[in-house]
């Protein structure tokens, strides 16, 4: 499996919340690109991060009827990138490397396994180079 680029969870937070227009806009574009051309994707941790988000912690929370069916025109075609042994060992080894917490590695090891060239994240070092992924923060000017 080989795409393009990984999005994180916070970029489905601003699509779903809608509070900032300009961050809005920016995830909307990421995500509708993303599933357009099919050259995009996500992990599981990203699917039950957004799903938690979006029933209990969003400023104006879905119901399961929303959330069911953003799931299933939003998540579903980007969902790629399963659970595995190797997924858990290299997140320890990017953690113990790079000393970002356990659950950003791993979803740094998750772009890793779909060959991602960029990882769209607000929440981790911009520009930072992990083999042949690079983190960009989508929002910064």
């Amino acid at each position: 499996m080989s795409v393009e680029f990984f999005i994180d969870t916070n970029i489905f937070i601003y699509s779903l919340e809608g509070l900032d227009t300009r961050k809005t806009a920016t995830a909307d574009r990421l995500i509708t690109t993303g599933i357009a051309t099919g050259n995009a994707c996500i992990s599981f941790q990203v699917v039950q991060e957004c799903l938690n988000t979006a029933i209990r912690k969003a400023a104006v929370p879905l119901s399961t009827d929303a959330i069911k069916l953003y799931m299933t025109s939003v998540l579903k075609p980007l969902y790629t990138v399963h659970p595995s042994i190797k997924l858990y060992h290299d997140a320890l080894d990017i953690q113990n490397r790079y000393r970002y917490s356990f659950y950003d590695s791993l979803i740094i090891s998750a772009a890793l396994v779909a060959n991602c060239i960029t990882l769209y994240s607000e929440d981790m070092q911009h520009e930072q180079q992990i083999g042949s992924l690079t983190i960009k923060n989508p929002f910064l000017s």
